[in-house]
């Protein structure tokens, strides 16, 4: 097991780190050149587009699908999980400050990709038997590539996406709960994992009405109340802040020139584990948000585009950042990197800093609402690919299995079923990449004619 284990992660390594890290940049890079620059000339228009109407009760979603704040709430509760506090820390930790630098750039490239991929999804969907809004990328892939080689691209995403996001993906998210909570307030893993399965079974099931009501109204909270923690810790440190916000450029560039542990990183070191934590955590080119903004009700697909670049801005310009920020300003960084320590307890001691024994409390609450709204936008996402796979009637036993792997991920870390949830992860991402890139005229010609208009 170890042997197939270490293979794994071989391969896992070298699809992350080496393949996509340069195929998700690059099509980013592709994407804002073809759409010129879309999310500078159309980001104050998407941001009123987004927040001009904002409410945390909007109409009831059905068949015809949902508004576009739901969608977008839905694809923020896959985006902002606990890549947002772990992913950013155990960045921090290999990569140094300057890895924040790089997570900016690949965030900056990927809204313009993110934008296509929601453009492309609105266009491609279509209605399942029972007459429900329903898309994603496997069908803007089969539109493009016709006969068996299109249906072996989707039914390869379809499968990476159920196994990487609604199995797989949704047992690490609840470990990561359970952990938190164990370590904070000694709560039984057992016990956490039976909480979070339950209140999942009960969004599950009540279908897309349920799910997107839940987004609506906890993303906003979740988000506003991680963000006023976070700057309660900053305004504590804020005579750290300026050297924290140097750090970031130094380490980019110059990493030589820092002080303490850091110093030891490479330019190369920190931009890898900047675009790689960066792109994980926002899910620009992964293939997973378009499911959300494929159903949302809008009169035309650009305005969907726009909103979801918003999602990647709020992701990793806000969230993200908040985190690095109390982490380097904290000063508990060179200790961590000395130490070894990786992940949600880097997070945890930071926050310490301000608020003494309350902050590693805070972050498991946080972590709570964060993790737990990725296992309802992931379950989401796989839902979708199992109604195109098996139909409406194989979401019921679906929706059943996905509950009991949440439990069973609160209770069990298998090395070997986290690796591959990293390597599906990945995987998923190539053939929805294959299909963006053949329809990038589709997506620039749709820019300039909405810009026209």
């Amino acid at each position: 097991m170890d042997a197939v284990n270490n293979v794994i992660v071989q391969i896992s390594d070298v699809v992350w780190n080496y393949l996509l890290l340069f195929l998700l940049v690059g099509t980013g890079i592709f994407f804002t050149i073809r759409t010129r620059f879309v999310q500078v000339r159309r980001f104050k228009t998407a941001w009123m587009r987004v927040f001009g109407g904002f409410s945390l009760k909007g109409k009831k979603a059905g068949k015809d699908g949902m508004s576009s704040f739901q969608a977008l709430a839905t694809a923020i509760a896959a985006q902002v999980g606990t890549g947002n506090i772990a992913g950013c820390a155990t960045a921090l930790v290999s990569g140094g400050p300057g890895a924040i630098f790089w997570m900016w750039l690949a965030a900056f490239f990927g809204m313009a990709t993110i934008y296509g991929e929601a453009v492309l999804a609105q266009k491609s969907k279509k209605r399942d038997e029972n007459g429900e809004v329903v898309g994603g990328p496997v069908y803007y892939i089969t539109h493009v590539f016709k006969g068996g080689f299109g249906r072996f691209l989707a039914v390869f995403f379809a499968v990476a996406v159920i196994l990487a996001l609604g199995f797989m993906g949704n047992m690490v998210q609840s470990n990561s709960i359970s952990d938190a909570f164990y370590t904070a307030f000694a709560i039984p893993r057992w016990a956490m994992g039976l909480v979070v399965a339950l209140l999942a079974a009960f969004i599950f099931l009540g279908g897309i009405s349920r799910i997107a009501s839940f987004t609506e109204k906890v993303v906003p909270v979740m988000a506003a109340l991680y963000l006023c923690g976070a700057l309660i810790v900053l305004i504590m440190n804020i005579g750290n802040l300026p050297s924290a916000v140097a750090s970031i450029f130094v380490g980019a560039f110059c990493p030589r020139a820092l002080a303490g542990s850091a110093a030891g990183m490479t330019v190369r070191m920190a931009m890898r584990y900047g675009v790689a934590r960066g792109l994980f955590s926002n899910e620009a080119g992964m293939g997973s948000t378009p499911h959300a903004h494929a159903i949302a009700d809008v009169k035309d697909p650009e305005e969907q585009g726009e909103v979801a670049m918003i999602g990647v801005f709020i992701d990793t310009f806000v969230v993200l950042t908040m985190t690095a920020l109390v982490i380097l300003s904290s000063g508990v960084l060179d200790e961590m990197i000395d130490a070894g320590t990786t992940g949600t307890p880097v997070a945890q001691a930071a926050f310490a800093t301000g608020f003494k024994g309350f902050g590693p409390k805070f972050v498991a609450v946080c972590l709570l609402f964060f993790a737990f709204s990725t296992i309802i936008g992931w379950y989401f996402f796989a839902r979708q690919n199992v109604k195109y796979l098996w139909g409406a009637k194989a979401v019921l036993p679906f929706s059943i299995i996905v509950v009991a792997f949440v439990f069973l991920g609160s209770l069990l870390k298998v090395e070997l079923v986290w690796n591959l949830s990293d390597l599906f992860n990945g995987l998923m991402v190539i053939p929805n990449l294959i299909a963006l890139l053949a329809l990038s005229g589709v997506v620039a010609k749709a820019a300039a004619e909405f810009r026209k208009k």
